[in-house]
C-alpha cells in the first residue's frame, strides 16, 4: 500500500474508554466503522483501534491519525515516523488521517488544546506518539503471543509482522489486531534505543509529496460534495462596520445565481458554481454604515502607541539586578526606538469553507489548526450539540497562523445555516489580505548603560503592542495580565545581562489580531538583535565578537550554532562597495539558530540578497530533509516580510489587497540557503518559525554593514539606503 492522505470525518459514537498514562492519552474501542473519504464508506473494513492513533483493518491496511495539521511544513512525515518507528511499520505500509476534533486524545500536550502552532507538534509529541506507537506494538506481540502459547518475549517484529524465531511463525499485524484492542494497556511501554531507529533521523521522502505533485491531494478548496453551492461574499471594508441595506435585484437576475444571503457585516451571493457568484456579488448596490473605524489611519495607531510607550503604566515580565544603580554606574547610555508593522499571512490558498447545516447535525470541511475551537463555535452558532458538528479536516495551503482563529468558520456557518443545501464559500484574494486578521504592531524602546568596554551592564527592554488572546480567547485577555507573547525572544535571549528589565505596555488597536509565523520572538528577536548590533558598532566590535562576550559560559548550543553559521559563511573574508553581511542569534521554541545574510546595497538603494547561511541545533534531528526544508522556507518567508510587507490603513480600510503590492520574493530574488545542522542527542525542538525569527535581524544588519544606515523600522526603506551621491 502506497502511503496517501485520505481525510478523516468524526466517527460516530465508538465505544471508547479513556487512559491516561504521564503525557500519553490513548483511547481502546470495540471495532467499529471509521468513515474515510475518498472510499465508500459501506466498503470500508472495520478496523481494531489500537489507541487514539493506530487503525488496522483486516486487509491489513494501517491508518496512523495525525494529531497535528498538516500545512506544508512536513508533519505528517514527521509524526507518521514517530509511531511508524515504534510501531515497527515502513511508512509505504500506513496510510495519515486527520485527526476529528477530540480533546481528549488528541490535545497537544505544550498546549493542552488541540492546536497545530508556535512549533509545538514535534516538542509536544515526540514522547506521546512514540509510545502510542509502541504501545500498539506490545498489545500486537501479547496478542500473537497467547495465540501461539509462547512467551511475548520470544516474539520479533518487523515491517508489521510479528515472528516467533523458535517455532518459525509468523503472523501479519491484521491478524491479531482485534485481540490486541481488547488486551491491557501497557502504562510503561519500552521504547527503542536511537541505536536501533529505523526512521527517526533519516531523510525519508514526504508522504504527501505524490498526491501533491499529481494533483489528488485534497485542500478545503477542493470540497465537491453532492448538492454544493458556491457563495462570494461581499464584506464591510472596514472592520466594526456594519450593513445597512442592500439592492440585489441586479444580482438575483443573472443566470446561475441562487439565492443573495445577509449577516451583519457581509453580504453572500450564491451560485451554481463560483463565476456566477462572483458576477452577482459584483451587481450588488450596497450601502454600509463604517462605524467607529471609519478614520482609523496607521499614523494614528502609530502615534496612539508611541504615546501608550510612556503614559500607560507597563506589565513587569522580567526585573534582574539593580537596573537604575546600573545606569547611573554605566559610562555611557544608547537609546533605540524600534517600530514593526502589521501584517497579513497571505497564504496560497484563500480562505474556503464548506458548511452543511441540518435539523439534525451540520458537516464543516475546511482546513484549520484548530477544529475543537472550530466545532465549538458551530455548535453555538446553529444551536445544535456539539457532538452534532462534524469537522472534516483537510491539508492546508499555508497556515502562518491565520487557521488558528475561526472567526472565517464562524462566518461560513452563519451563511450556511440560512440554507438547505451545502454551501462553500470562497473569499477572493484580495477580501483574504485585506479582511485577514493581523500580527500586531509593535512600538519598542530600548535603554542600554554600557561599561568602558563598550559591554551592558544595564538594559531596558520596552514593548508596546495589543495582544491576540483578546480577540483568540472566549473571554478576551485580563487587564493588567501580561501577555508572554508580546516579550517571547527578548526574556529569554541567549545573553546574561547583569541587570535587565523587560516590560510589556497594553495598547490594543481597533484593529483585530492575530498570531504570524514566529510569533513573539519574530518582533522581538529582530529589535533585540538589531540593538545588540547597535552597541557592537558603537563600542567599534565586530559583531560576531561582540555577541560571544555576551554569551553566558554555559550557553554552549547557543555558541556553537553562532560560531558554525560564521565559519560557513566566512564571515570575516573581505568585501568590497556596497557589500555585507549581518548576522542574528536565538534560542526560541526549543532551538538554537543563527543566521548569516550577504547583501548587496545599490547606489539606487535596492537590496540584492547573495546568499544566507543557517546553523541550527534543534535537538533530536526527526527528518534532516525536512529540517532543511523548513528552515530555508522560514528564511525566505521571513526576508520577504522585511523586505516587502506592511499592512496600512487609510479610512479605516487596508491599502494592501494581493502580491503586487503585498510583495513576496521572486525566484530571480531569492539567494541560495545554506542549512548546517547540529547533530544533537538533546529532545527535539520546534522548527515551523525558527527561519523566519532569524531572517530580519540578520537582513538589516546585513544592510548597516554594507550602508552604514540604520534601519530600526520595518519593512526595508529602500529610498533610505540610497548613496549620498546618487541621483
Amino acid at each position: 500500500m502506497t502511503a496517501s492522505h485520505e481525510k478523516l470525518t468524526q466517527p460516530r459514537g465508538p465505544s471508547r474508554r479513556a487512559f491516561l498514562a504521564g503525557a500519553l492519552v490513548v483511547a481502546f474501542a470495540r471495532p467499529h466503522k471509521a468513515h474515510a473519504a475518498p472510499l465508500d464508506a459501506a466498503v470500508v473494513p472495520s478496523p481494531a483501534q489500537l489507541g487514539g492513533f493506530v487503525r488496522i483493518a483486516p486487509t491489513g491496511a494501517i491508518t496512523l491519525v495525525m494529531p497535528s495539521v498538516e500545512m506544508g511544513q512536513g508533519i505528517y512525515t514527521a509524526e507518521a515516523a514517530l509511531l511508524a518507528e515504534e510501531l515497527d511499520v515502513r511508512l509505504d505500509q500506513i496510510t495519515a488521517v486527520a485527526a476529528p476534533p477530540d480533546v481528549v486524545l488528541y490535545a497537544q500536550p505544550l498546549f493542552k488544546a488541540q492546536l497545530t502552532g508556535g512549533s509545538t507538534s514535534i516538542r509536544g509529541f515526540w514522547t506521546p506518539l512514540r509510545q502510542a506507537g509502541a504501545a500498539a506494538r506490545q498489545m500486537l506481540v501479547a496478542a500473537a503471543a497467547q495465540r501461539w502459547q509462547v512467551d511475548a518475549a520470544e516474539c520479533v517484529t518487523r515491517d508489521g509482522t510479528i515472528t516467533h524465531p523458535p517455532s518459525g511463525r509468523s503472523l501479519p499485524y491484521a491478524e491479531v489486531a482485534a485481540d490486541a484492542a481488547a488486551l491491557p494497556i501497557p502504562t510503561q511501554p519500552r521504547l527503542k534505543a536511537p541505536a536501533d531507529y529505523k526512521l527517526i533521523g533519516k531523510s525519508l521522502k514526504r508522504i504527501d509529496t505524490p498526491g501533491k505533485v499529481d494533483g489528488s491531494a485534497i485542500y478545503g478548496i477542493d470540497i465537491d460534495v453532492p448538492g454544493l453551492k458556491t457563495a462570494v461574499l461581499a464584506i464591510c471594508p472596514v472592520a466594526g462596520g456594519t450593513l445597512r441595506a442592500v439592492d440585489d435585484s441586479k444580482a438575483r437576475r443573472l443566470p446561475g445565481v441562487i439565492d443573495v444571503l445577509r449577516i451583519d457585516d457581509a453580504v453572500a451571493v450564491v451560485g451554481e458554481h463560483y463565476w456566477a457568484a462572483k458576477t452577482g456579488c459584483d451587481a450588488l448596490d450596497l450601502d454600509w454604515d463604517f462605524g467607529a473605524n471609519a478614520g482609523l489611519s496607521s499614523e494614528s495607531i502609530r502615534q496612539d502607541a508611541k504615546a501608550a510607550s510612556t503614559s500607560v503604566a507597563p506589565i513587569e515580565a522580567l526585573k534582574h539586578g539593580d537596573v537604575d544603580a546600573a545606569f547611573a554606574q554605566a559610562k555611557r547610555r544608547i537609546d533605540a526606538d524600534y517600530e514593526m508593522p502589521f501584517l497579513a499571512h497571505a497564504t496560497m490558498e484563500p480562505i474556503n469553507t464548506t458548511v452543511h447545516v441540518r435539523p439534525d447535525g451540520c458537516d464543516i470541511w475546511v482546513g484549520t489548526q484548530t477544529p475543537v475551537v472550530a466545532q465549538r463555535h458551530a455548535a453555538r452558532i446553529t444551536g445544535l450539540p456539539v457532538e452534532k458538528v462534524a469537522v472534516h479536516n483537510q491539508l492546508i495551503g499555508g497556515g502562518f497562523g491565520r487557521r488558528l482563529q475561526a472567526d472565517t468558520i464562524e462566518q461560513a456557518v452563519r451563511f450556511a445555516k440560512q440554507v438547505s443545501y451545502p454551501l462553500k464559500v470562497i473569499w477572493t484574494r484580495e477580501q483574504d489580505i485585506r479582511h485577514d486578521r493581523f500580527r500586531p504592531y509593535y512600538y519598542d524602546r530600548f535603554s542600554a548603560g554600557l561599561d568602558a568596554n563598550g559591554l551592558p551592564i544595564a538594559w531596558m527592554h520596552r514593548t508596546t503592542s495589543g495582544t491576540v488572546r483578546k480577540d483568540f480567547d472566549d473571554n478576551g485577555w485580563p487587564q493588567g495580565k501580561l501577555d508572554k507573547d508580546a516579550v517571547d525572544g527578548s526574556w529569554d535571549s541567549p545573553y546574561a545581562f547583569p541587570n535587565i528589565r523587560v516590560d510589556w505596555v497594553r495598547h490594543d488597536p481597533p484593529i483585530k489580531l492575530n498570531w504570524w509565523r514566529g510569533v513573539g520572538p519574530t518582533h522581538n528577536v529582530f529589535v533585540l538583535e538589531s540593538f545588540v548590533d547597535e552597541l557592537a558598532h558603537s563600542a567599534g566590535r565586530n559583531p560576531v565578537d561582540y555577541r560571544r562576550a555576551l554569551l553566558p559560559a554555559d550557553n554552549a548550543r547557543a555558541r556553537h550554532v553562532l560560531d558554525l553559521a560564521t565559519e560557513k559563511a566566512n564571515w570575516g573574508a573581505p568585501q568590497g562597495g556596497r557589500i555585507g553581511r549581518g548576522v542574528s542569534l536565538h534560542q526560541n521554541f526549543g532551538s538554537f539558530a543563527a543566521l548569516v545574510v550577504e547583501v548587496a546595497v545599490a547606489a539606487s538603494g535596492e537590496v540584492t540578497l547573495r546568499k544566507a547561511v543557517a546553523a541550527v541545533d534543534c535537538g533530536t534531528l526527526i527528518n534532516p530533509d525536512i529540517v532543511r526544508a523548513q528552515i530555508e522556507g522560514g528564511v525566505l518567508f521571513g526576508l520577504s516580510a522585511a523586505l516587502f510587507n506592511d499592512i496600512t490603513f487609510a479610512n479605516g480600510r487596508v491599502q494592501q489587497s494581493n502580491f503586487n503590492d503585498y510583495r513576496q520574493l521572486r525566484i530571480n530574488e531569492t539567494p541560495s540557503v545554506e542549512v548546517h545542522l547540529v547533530d544533537s542527542r538533546e529532545p527535539p525542538g520546534g522548527l515551523g518559525e525558527v527561519g523566519t525569527v532569524s531572517a530580519g535581524p540578520a537582513l538589516a544588519n546585513a544592510i548597516f554593514a554594507a550602508t552604514g544606515v540604520r534601519l530600526r523600522r520595518l519593512p526595508i526603506d529602500n529610498a533610505a539606503l540610497k548613496a549620498r551621491d546618487a541621483t
